[in-house]
């Protein structure tokens, strides 16, 4: 196995909202395990609830006995919703802070994945197909069928998300169990890289034939070329 991570601030904001975490190397009883967080509030509010989500994962996936995946990391995402919801309770300048999440783990030839808010899992081989579903309002329109697929990437409400790690009391995840076939590729990012590049690029660009580093890197160059309107963190791995 094979996976690399990377953020970038993008070329607007002034301050990095995104945090990655990708281990190969067994954490706690996971195999590996792999976190993408897309931090919103004030400029330090996002930063920190993005960072202590991603923390506070990995802290509890550690200390935690559990070993069946979606039990370690739902309990991991619950805790983590704490955190951030005590932390914004201790200073004005943390009110109403929160993240996104994207959790996954592959193990015994199985994907493993939850996610809270619209940062996204693909898996990408012959085709690219998203596994997460974005808990948005425009998602929510998109499915009552008041909004079209391609109006929903350029429509003015598009950042409003409706699930947040720290925007409620009970955080509510979705949670997937994916049979890997070989050759697969998992692809986990923030919007900032969705709302930049159109499906089709970001498949191709996953299946150039360069080291993954390059790959990474050329994601959030894309991103960057098409505007860099947001922070964009990426990781990639080859399963």
């Amino acid at each position: 196995m094979k996976a690399y991570s990377a953020t970038d601030v993008g070329k607007v904001r002034k301050v990095n909202q995104d945090t990655v975490f990708c281990s190969t190397d067994p954490v706690g009883n996971l195999p590996n395990l792999f976190i993408v967080a897309d931090g919103m509030g004030g400029h330090k509010a996002g930063d920190l609830a993005s960072r202590l989500t991603v923390e506070t994962v990995v802290d509890m996936v550690q200390s935690l006995d559990d070993s069946d995946p979606i039990t370690l990391i739902g309990k991991a995402i619950h805790r983590a919703n704490e955190v951030v919801l005590g932390k914004a309770r201790e200073a004005e300048e943390f009110n109403g802070m929160g993240t996104t999440v994207v959790v996954s783990c592959i193990k015994d030839g199985m994907l493993y994945v939850a996610n809270v808010g619209d940062s996204r899992l693909y898996v990408i081989n012959k085709e690219i197909k998203q596994i997460t579903r974005d808990h948005s309002l425009v998602e929510e329109l998109v499915s009552m069928g008041q909004l079209d697929r391609k109006e929903a990437r350029t429509n003015k409400n598009k950042n409003i998300i409706t699930r947040a790690v720290g925007g409620m009391k009970v955080v509510m995840a979705d949670y997937f169990e994916i049979q890997l076939e070989e050759k697969d590729m998992i692809l986990m990012c923030t919007d900032g890289l969705t709302n930049m590049v159109e499906d089709e690029e970001i498949m191709g660009l996953v299946k150039q034939k360069a080291s993954i580093e390059v790959r990474v890197a050329n994601l959030i160059q894309s991103a960057n070329n098409h505007g860099g309107r947001d922070n964009v963190g990426v990781i990639l791995v080859e399963s």
